[in-house]
């Protein structure tokens, strides 16, 4: 994967995921939203790779930051 592919990064992720391999899948989670700080699905699936690895705490935070930055599109257009 090149280092800067956002999506190569993400299907990696969910890839792992799917194999059960969470701790691999969070490291690609991270590095995907490393290059797209600001992307809801970025922080959605890693939310999802840290939740199947019982990270609840850090799916929790994941979580939040996805919501926030959805809210902060219907903010902007109000």
């Amino acid at each position: 994967i090149a280092p800067d592919f956002f999506d190569g990064w993400h299907a990696l992720g969910m890839s792992l995921m799917k194999l059960g391999r969470f701790n691999e899948a969070i490291e690609a989670g991270k590095k995907a939203v490393e290059l797209r700080p600001n992307d809801q699905i970025g922080w959605t699936s890693l939310s999802l790779f840290y939740n199947r690895a019982s990270n609840i705490k850090e799916a929790e935070a994941a979580g939040a930051k996805a919501k926030i930055l959805s809210w902060g599109g219907k903010i902007a257009k109000e």
